[in-house]
């Protein structure tokens, strides 16, 4: 089956109003800025997004809160080096937040891929973020029950990847992408390079096919802290 689109745009065209949207990469390492700007141009509302952070200057997730995409934020650092975009509409209430601490973040993904509805971790016990969750002492200790996290759709970035789905990563780009790709019921993937069927060592295969749904190529994919500091924004 080719799962290729001939667009970004063509990509994300079946993304919807009030979907939940996970965004892979850790800052601009390994984020889709192209899928997410064609996002931009789509411009479905109420979208709730999960992410490592809430964007930087105006472009990538910032420019989708600037350009009133996104109602909810689920994220470990709302603010981060540029995060004016969050800040405007989240003191003005324009934007929900749920902060949730960077590897329960992770947990949370990777549980809903592997089909495990809640685990147990002690971190965030006693603090604000635990509050009306169950909590239950393993071993002398307490531990905080935290619920898996999943998407209608996730955007990634890969490297490599075939028609059938099956992608590489470039270094630490790699991050939250696989486990995203796992978590979301649907998962669109932009790459540097779509290859032949039988093109990558399947010893090199980091997200295999079966978890991706559409690809896209964008030979040359922008990097979001050059854009940045260029003073870059979208639209």
């Amino acid at each position: 089956m080719d799962k290729t689109a001939a667009s970004v745009a063509e990509a994300v065209a079946g993304i919807h109003d009030g979907a939940t949207v996970m965004i892979g990469g850790f800052g601009g390492s390994g984020a889709p800025i192209e899928l997410i700007h064609a996002l931009i141009d789509r411009g479905p509302k109420n979208l709730t997004v999960i992410n490592n952070n809430a964007g930087n200057g105006h472009v990538g997730i910032a420019a989708m809160i600037e350009q009133g995409l996104v109602a909810k934020m689920i994220c470990s650092f709302p603010r981060s080096s540029d995060p004016v975009a969050f800040t405007e509409a989240y003191t003005a209430g324009r934007l929900e937040l749920e902060v949730v601490p960077q590897g329960t973040l992770a947990e949370r993904i990777r549980a809903a891929g592997a089909g495990i509805p809640a685990f147990y971790t002690a971190t965030s016990y006693g603090t604000e973020l635990a509050e009306g969750k169950p909590v239950e002492e393993f071993e002398g200790k307490p531990y905080v029950r935290e619920r898996w996290l999943r998407a209608d759709f996730a955007l990634i970035k890969g490297h490599h990847g075939d028609p059938y789905g099956n992608l590489t990563y470039r270094m630490a780009g790699r991050n939250f992408n696989p486990v995203m790709a796992m978590a979301a019921e649907t998962t669109i993937a932009q790459v540097s390079k779509i290859v032949a069927p039988g093109g990558i060592d399947p010893e090199h295969i980091v997200t295999p096919g079966i978890f991706v749904d559409t690809l896209v190529e964008v030979a040359d994919p922008a990097q979001e802290e050059i854009l940045i500091r260029e003073g870059a924004s979208y639209p």
